[in-house]
């Protein structure tokens, strides 16, 4: 990709950006939320249309004007937002829009035995005729990986391919990344994870506010230049200093059973005021199900929900909400944003009844003002409030949820992975915002895969395992070995 420009009204997202990726390498893209790098990607696969520059593919020159064109030339994309045909099953979303037919009707016979040698090759250990809305993220993400490779493809975009993946599952990952390369595919890949970047890697390039920065190999880097190349600055800390303190007890959870099994059972913990109280465990371990439940979207069995010494009933995210529960969802594409609509309306959609004068008349004027205050205290990049959030990087859209609940004013503030997909500094922003919220007396809960993350910004660390709690560590006094050893504790 040569001299590669794009703009949108208000923003230059691409200027005369450059990428050469070799036969059988993996090239990772790097930069902050905003960079470009989505934007780039878009542009080789036929979403956008460069307003400059020219792309190459083995030699040939290419202009593609649809994913379809791009798929068919070999050029295929595993997206970071999971875009799947849920109520259908693995088999019917890997070939989707090019089923094999038998005269008039669909091979299904060849389309299960391709499927099987596909997961065959790449040791995927699925059902093909399961239902996608029964698979875990994880397991989501590696059909995708599997539908990439159908196409034969020359080169796989891979857009953040371990943001919801267990250590296991990202060493499945870089053995299929391996088999790839040695049959000459090129892959491009794009992660916030430095470590992995380092491992995997054999070139990397680095772009920042739209521009392209550098490519080295990944050998001549370390993780400190890397952030000092995206960023443009040095970031000595991974984690800003923790001034936050925790004082009495604001939630209690006493035995709490989900309805429907198999989900969590009999938990029990407290959450203080000003703490920043971390949700770990292998995935499968129903870390989701605890803020789900004391959300009002999984329905409790038994068991009482303590808040400030008196016991509410969160039957509903509404009840939940009025009794000042928040709860940012892990997957921000389906349950997170409202992706047609813009900046104002994601802002300000959980906190309706604020907005309303006594006739039920929207206060325009208030809806404005709020929108703007998450736009300036998130430090949300964006050309105004009537931006559509779907056109926005991850890490804004992410800044744009947390204002959405924080207009809420809750008492307990409840993260699911809530730095998934994030670049460095939109990460230290979010950490700093978290123990901001603490030190004005919120009550966090932040359910996260990455273990420095837990061990960086929390107070104490609660650990799951098979539905039930493994125990619960002070995050001073914790080692790393201590929580994956109580998380693989069967219970």
């Amino acid at each position: 990709m040569i001299g590669i420009s794009k703009e949108f009204p208000g923003v230059k997202a691409l200027d005369r950006v450059e990428l050469r990726v070799n036969k059988g390498t993996v090239h990772a893209l790097m930069g902050e939320n905003g960079a470009g790098k989505s934007t780039l990607m878009k542009c080789l696969f036929g979403i956008y249309h460069a307003d400059e520059g020219e792309i190459y593919l083995e030699g040939k020159k290419v202009n593609f004007t649809s994913a379809k064109q791009a798929l068919d030339n070999g050029v295929s994309m595993v997206h970071q937002e999971l875009n799947q045909v849920r109520q259908r099953s693995i088999t019917d979303n890997i070939w989707l829009g090019r089923y094999p037919r038998k005269g008039p009707f669909i091979d299904e016979e060849k389309m299960h035995k391709d499927t099987k040698k596909i997961f065959e090759e790449l040791d995927i250990q699925l059902d093909p005729r399961e239902k996608v809305e029964k698979l875990t993220v994880s397991e989501m993400q590696m059909v995708e990986i599997a539908k990439a490779v159908s196409y034969n493809s020359k080169i796989i975009v891979m857009d953040e391919p371990t943001s919801s993946l267990t250590e296991k599952e990202v060493a499945h990952l870089f053995k299929i990344i391996t088999a790839l390369k040695e049959k000459g595919v090129g892959i491009i890949y794009i992660s916030h994870k430095m470590e992995e970047i380092l491992q995997i890697s054999d070139e990397v390039t680095v772009m920042r506010d739209g521009k392209w920065i550098t490519t080295q190999g990944a050998k001549e880097l370390t993780t400190d230049r890397i952030i000092n190349l995206m960023v443009g600055r040095d970031l000595t800390h991974r984690f800003p200093e923790k001034t936050n303190e925790p004082g009495e007890t604001i939630l209690q959870i006493k035995e709490v059973t989900a309805q429907y099994q198999p989900s969590i059972q009999e938990i029990n913990f407290e959450l203080k005021k000003g703490e920043i109280l971390g949700i770990a465990g292998l995935v499968g371990s129903k870390r989701t199900d605890i803020v789900e439940a004391l959300f009002g979207i999984r329905q409790i069995k038994k068991g009482q929900i303590i808040l400030h010494g008196k016991e509410i009933k969160n039957k509903t995210p509404e009840a939940a909400i009025q009794n000042g529960f928040a709860l940012v969802t892990e997957e921000r594409r389906t349950t997170g944003i409202f992706g047609v609509l813009n900046i104002l309306f994601n802002a300000t959609i959980a906190n309706m009844e604020k907005y309303t004068n006594p006739i039920g008349l929207l206060k325009e004027e208030k809806t404005k003002e709020d929108t703007q205050w998450v736009i300036d205290s998130m430090s949300v990049k964006t050309p105004g409030q009537k931006t559509m959030i779907n056109s926005l990087s991850g890490g804004n859209q992410q800044k744009v949820i947390l204002g959405r609940w924080l207009l809420t004013q809750p008492e307990v503030l409840m993260l699911d992975e809530p730095t998934r997909g994030i670049d460095v500094g939109a990460k230290y922003e979010i950490y700093q915002l978290m123990i901001e919220l603490a030190k004005m007396g919120k009550g966090i809960l932040m359910i996260s895969s990455e273990m420095p993350e837990l061990l960086g910004i929390t107070d104490r660390i609660l650990v799951m395992s098979n539905g039930r709690v493994a125990g619960i560590v002070e995050t001073k006094k914790t080692t790393q070995e201590e929580i994956l050893r109580l998380s693989a504790k069967y219970l």
